[in-house]
């Protein structure tokens, strides 16, 4: 059998065709995400194991495979301590090839990676970190603060409970940069609307489980709000001591930050009532649920919260920015990577859509919730009832407030 010209040479462009795609997608430079956060201590439920299972969810979502781009994800866990984390990612950039470091709890740790990310010209996507110093004056060009600060959280529930008639305040701090800085951004807020602070407990992080003696200072006060300015395990095990000393007869709580995992740790029967902020709850809307339902089954047990939700809207820019510059110029240059991060749109099913501030600010909104009695919930992690929503716009610091060095007045 005879075949014609043009079939012989379909044939042949075909064939040459196949092995030159799959050189290309062998020589593709592999890009590195490592997670960084806290896999065993009192961070481990709010960040942990499932913000990877949320990082690679946003590989499975963007198609990586399809798109042809080589993404590997690594993890670590920094122990809560900022030598150990600015070691472990000085060696992910330095030997390992690490180009985008990703979650970070703990403020003071989240400060020690800003640093050695500028240095090596990396990037650095934080979304378990609070404090608004990331954004101010340690500020840089290679990063982005994703999901809340201190500033969102002390203007969304301070303001709101001084408005409300919470007008005196206690607070039990953590004492580290997160646990300073959010007393300081709250009590800012409710001295603005017209409160004033009675007093505050500053207590050793880590490795504080005993709480009494700052709870008896606190209700020796006479305010009328406890804020707890602590987080993860901290949170839940203040909050139980301090129902049981019957603080909460004379007190209302208000929980600086707060996540849905900390509410499901203590149960609506000690956490009934709290008021708190988060930028994203599961049930918010449609595609909330959507993205829930896509990971909740790989983190049984741990549902998603703002800093997990944050993982996945940042692991999913990025790599709608590597697609747009190429994985080779994104790998070459960490600033020019994040620069080009805040001039594309952010869309995602956690946050729907926000801009990135040209000092590293994503704007995503903050949502006061209320948490529900148990005669209230309907369902497993139903939890929270909405009281008010700050636009993104209007919920973090000003840019000309933060004094961000790089930024040109």
């Amino acid at each position: 059998m005879t075949m014609s010209r043009r079939a012989l040479l379909a044939v042949a462009t075909g064939a040459a065709g196949m092995p030159i795609m799959r050189l290309r997608a062998q020589d593709a430079p592999t890009v590195k995400i490592g997670v960084l956060n806290d896999m065993s201590g009192p961070r481990m439920n709010i960040s942990g194991p499932t913000s990877i299972v949320c990082c690679k969810q946003a590989l499975e979502d963007f198609g990586v495979s399809a798109k042809r781009l080589n993404v590997e994800v690594v993890d670590a866990d920094h122990q809560n301590k900022p030598d150990l984390a600015a070691s472990i990612t000085r060696q992910w950039f330095d030997r390992d090839g690490v180009d985008m470091v990703l979650d970070v709890p703990t403020s003071s740790v989240a400060l020690a990676v800003q640093a050695v990310a500028r240095e090596k010209n990396k990037v650095f996507l934080c979304s378990s970190a609070a404090t608004s110093d990331l954004t101010g004056n340690a500020c840089s060009p290679n990063f982005v603060h994703w999901t809340y600060d201190t500033y969102m959280l002390a203007k969304s529930t301070g303001g709101a409970m001084v408005k409300a008639g919470g007008d005196s305040w206690f607070f039990l701090t953590a004492d580290y940069a997160f646990g300073k800085q959010l007393q300081a951004d709250t009590t800012g807020f409710v001295q603005a609307a017209g409160g004033k602070v009675l007093g505050a407990s500053a207590y050793p992080f880590p490795g504080t489980t005993d709480f009494s003696s700052f709870l008896v200072q606190a209700q020796a006060s006479k305010a009328k709000v406890l804020g707890f300015a602590n987080a993860g395990a901290d949170t839940v095990n203040s909050i139980n001591q301090a129902r049981e000393f019957g603080l909460s007869q004379t007190m209302k709580f208000a929980a600086l930050p707060m996540f849905v995992n900390d509410v499901h740790a203590l149960g609506l029967d000690t956490a009934q009532g709290l008021n708190l902020t988060e930028s994203f709850y599961w049930d918010l809307n449609d595609r909330t649920r959507a993205f829930t339902n896509r990971v909740r089954l790989k983190t049984p047990g741990n549902w998603p919260n703002m800093a997990h939700a944050g993982c996945y809207s940042a692991t999913l820019h990025y790599l709608k920015t590597i697609a747009d510059m190429g994985a080779a110029e994104a790998k070459k240059d960490g600033a020019a990577a994040v620069a080009r991060m805040k001039q594309m749109p952010v869309d995602d099913d956690c946050f729907g859509n926000t801009t990135i501030r040209d000092d590293g600010r994503n704007l995503t909104s903050a949502y006061l919730f209320e948490v529900k009695t148990p005669s209230e919930s309907e369902g497993p992690w139903d939890y929270y009832k909405l009281i008010a929503t700050t636009p993104g716009a209007e919920a973090y610091r000003p840019l000309v407030d933060g004094h961000c060095p790089f930024i040109k007045a």
